[in-house]
């Protein structure tokens, strides 16, 4: 019998209904045998880093992050590329995990998802890897024209797409299982 994974979702998306949420609940779908996945979507809500907060007593609402990223056994990221780069949000969270090692050594997917998403994607793959998240060629993947292959209702509709999904699914799956 395979033990259930908690996997920390996040949204890199600040809209309520974003492209990115609707393939995160379509993955949350496809894995519910294997992980036990939670969506943080709140990354709006994280306040401005600043380092001279980051100390004994951060913010709460970053206490919060760390240990939700603390108690997951992987981390999946599902961004959008915003003005050719990772949307401001996203990059403020993971800047308040430098300090506190939160992302190190822990399994990481990541997807972007946007019309284009290149140098978004290669942008947040250099910081995630500084920060030296378990991350592989397998476990990341560029989906352009996200528009046209995620519905609102949460399903991959291009099989290209579905097929790619489930690549990296299982190369995530691969990672998790050999954590150290």
């Amino acid at each position: 019998m395979n033990e259930e994974k908690k996997i920390l979702a996040i949204c890199g998306s600040n809209r309520k209904m974003s492209l990115n949420l609707s393939l995160i609940h379509a993955i949350a779908d496809i894995t519910a045998a294997d992980f036990q996945l939670t969506i943080f979507h709140d990354i709006a809500n994280i306040p401005h880093f600043n380092p001279d907060l980051d100390n004994e007593t951060p913010p709460l609402q970053i206490l919060n992050f760390r240990e939700q990223l603390r108690g997951a056994d992987g981390i999946l990221i599902c961004t959008p590329e915003y003005a050719m780069g990772v949307p401001g949000s996203l990059k403020n969270a993971i800047d308040w995990t430098v300090s506190s090692g939160s992302l190190s050594y822990k399994p990481t997917a990541l997807i972007t998802a946007s019309s284009r998403g290149e140098k978004g994607h290669a942008s947040l793959l250099e910081t995630l890897k500084i920060l030296e998240s378990n991350i592989t060629a397998d476990t990341q993947l560029i989906i352009p024209h996200i528009k046209t292959k995620v519905s609102s209702d949460n399903k991959i509709t291009d099989t290209e797409t579905l097929i790619e999904v489930l690549k990296l699914i299982n190369a995530f799956k691969e990672l998790l299982k050999n954590k150290t």
